[in-house]
């Protein structure tokens, strides 16, 4: 679970559109607004990549989908792991010696 945000979405959102709008450097803005600087930078970037200005970021939807495909790529290691491993089991098992039971 992700932890919880420290500043409200209608506050990065009118943070964001501040800067963009005004031309005001993100400090002066940021310290109205009573925003650590550096986290009003990364927002403004991050909505910059979000709308094209900006190729060398992510986009968020491209993040969300890394993201996922991480995750998905973990799982699909750990099942490949399980299947080896009931594969070797199984190797095994087939190449015991067979004995009869004594009567």
């Amino acid at each position: 679970m992700a932890a919880p945000r420290k500043y409200p979405d209608e506050l990065r959102e009118r943070a964001i559109r501040e800067v963009r709008a005004t031309g005001r450097p993100v400090a002066h803005v940021a310290r109205d607004l009573g925003i650590h600087p550096e986290a009003l930078r990364g927002w403004v970037r991050q909505a910059e990549a979000d709308t094209g200005e900006r190729d060398d970021r992510l986009t968020t939807a491209e993040r969300d989908e890394l993201k996922q495909l991480r995750k998905e790529n973990a799982e699909l290691k750990r099942a490949n792991e399980i299947l080896k491993a009931a594969s070797v089991f199984f190797a095994q098992e087939i190449d015991r010696p067979r004995t009869r039971p004594s009567k």
